[in-house]
């Protein structure tokens, strides 16, 4: 069963295009309407997450939503938390990565 992400609308731009987030994976995309539909990916988040998205979400469109995710076999919407991002390198490790060429503040990248 594949994970349901539930995206906000964040606001529509001065272009046009609304801009929407998901508060689960971070993914962040604006889309524009017909007649000349448009997506376009700001931040990925979670590509493995199937992500839904209503205009204005109310009890019926809330319900529309997991009807149409348990048609498709998509299972209910999930909150799952983001991990945590990995340690930055200890004084070793930036010793080591040094060594073999990479310079982790970015300065002298090899």
């Amino acid at each position: 069963m594949r994970v349901i992400h539930e995206m906000k609308f964040v606001a529509r731009l001065a272009s046009g295009v609304d801009e929407w987030s998901c508060p689960t994976c971070g993914r962040r995309v604006t889309l524009r309407r017909l007649p000349d539909p448009e997506l376009t990916v700001l931040d990925p988040g979670d590509e493995s997450a199937v992500h839904v998205g209503v205009i204005e979400p109310d009890a019926r469109a809330a319900a529309a939503a997991a009807a149409a995710a348990e048609k498709y076999g998509l299972g209910p919407i999930q909150e799952i938390p983001r991990p945590p991002s990995p340690p930055a390198p200890d004084a070793d490790d930036r010793r080591w990565l040094a060594e073999i060429g990479i310079d982790w503040d970015g300065d002298a990248a090899a």
